[in-house]
C-alpha cells in the first residue's frame, strides 16, 4: 500500500523592514524564510540601499526562521557589491543554525575582510 505524502507548506513568507535613523548604516531586519521563493525582495531592497554607497549595511537576522542557498546568496551579493564601493556588511542577531552555514560555506571570512578602499571593518559578523 502507497500512502500519499503531505504536501510540504510552501515558505513563510520573508518579511522586510528598514530603518534608515543612520544614513550611513541602515539597517535591514529580516524575518521569516529567505528562500528561493522569497529573496528578490530582499536583493532588491540590498541594491536599492547600496546606490547610496553607505559606510555600512547591517542585515538584523533576529527573526530569521530560514534560510536557504539563494537567500545565502543574497547576503554574499550584498557583500561583494559592498566591496567595490566601499560599504562592510555587517550581521546582527544571527541565529545559531545561520551562523553555522556561514562558517560551512566560508562566507564568514568573507564578511571579515574590509572593504577594497582599505576601510576597516568594524565586527562585521557579530551574533546573537
Amino acid at each position: 500500500m502507497v500512502v500519499p505524502q503531505r504536501r510540504k507548506p510552501e515558505a513563510t513568507p520573508v518579511s522586510i523592514s528598514v530603518d534608515r535613523s543612520d544614513p550611513a548604516a541602515p539597517v535591514v531586519g529580516v524575518g521569516g524564510d529567505l528562500a528561493y521563493a522569497t529573496s528578490a525582495p530582499l536583493r532588491a531592497e540590498v541594491d536599492r540601499l547600496l546606490a547610496d554607497r553607505p559606510a555600512a549595511l547591517v542585515f538584523d537576522f533576529g527573526g530569521l526562521n530560514f534560510l536557504d542557498s539563494t537567500g545565502l546568496s543574497v547576503i554574499v551579493h550584498a557583500w561583494r557589491e559592498g566591496q567595490q564601493i566601499g560599504t562592510t556588511i555587517e550581521l546582527r542577531a544571527v541565529p545559531r543554525f545561520l551562523e553555522t552555514i556561514l562558517d560551512m560555506t566560508g562566507v564568514t571570512g568573507l564578511l571579515d575582510r574590509p572593504p577594497v578602499d582599505g576601510q576597516p571593518a568594524s565586527g562585521s559578523a557579530a551574533s546573537a
